[in-house]
């Protein structure tokens, strides 16, 4: 089985995928948030998005409690957001501007879209949960998307955004 995780982890990391941060408030009305590659489309009807945060993380279970959440598809310039967020015992809020939207959810400046989402399911799934949110509001700009490819972070290629 060890064969098949360095085989899937390998796999994974040249599959491009988005990469987002995805922020809360604990009980304390502090703000948390991480940075987060394994985030998806679930419905149209009602919108519906998902995302999956490890059993082991510190904020699991704030995340996991919350009334919701706010999930920033990253601009390709937030390069140093992805990893700081990405980090542990670092005041991660302090690096980047902020502001608490009406829904009461942390929101970073300057991302491609933000999709603010009210829990919708929090779903066991092996050493991870599986979040599920009810988007009830967006907010979307003309920047160029960040992705996770080979282990690290790049900026969309031009050929790809083309409309």
């Amino acid at each position: 089985m060890a064969d098949h995780q360095q085989t899937y982890k390998d796999v994974m990391s040249k599959y491009p995928t988005g990469v987002t941060i995805v922020t809360t408030t604990g009980e304390d009305g502090e703000p948390v948030g991480l940075t987060v590659n394994s985030f998806a489309s679930v419905s149209i009807d009602p919108l519906l998005v998902l995302w999956s945060i490890d059993d082991h993380v510190n904020s699991k279970n704030i995340f996991a409690n919350a009334k919701g959440f706010a999930v920033h598809i990253l601009a390709e310039e937030q390069g140093d957001l992805c990893w700081t967020f990405a980090r542990k015992d670092v005041d991660r809020f302090a690096s980047c501007k902020w502001s608490l939207s009406p829904n009461g959810l942390p929101i970073i400046e300057g991302a491609k879209a933000v999709l603010q989402c009210d829990t919708y399911q929090a779903v066991p799934a092996g050493d991870h949960t599986v979040m599920i949110g009810k988007v009830i509001d967006i907010e979307n700009s003309d920047r160029t998307p960040m992705i996770y490819y080979h282990r690290g972070i790049r900026p969309m290629p031009a050929e790809w955004n083309k409309e």
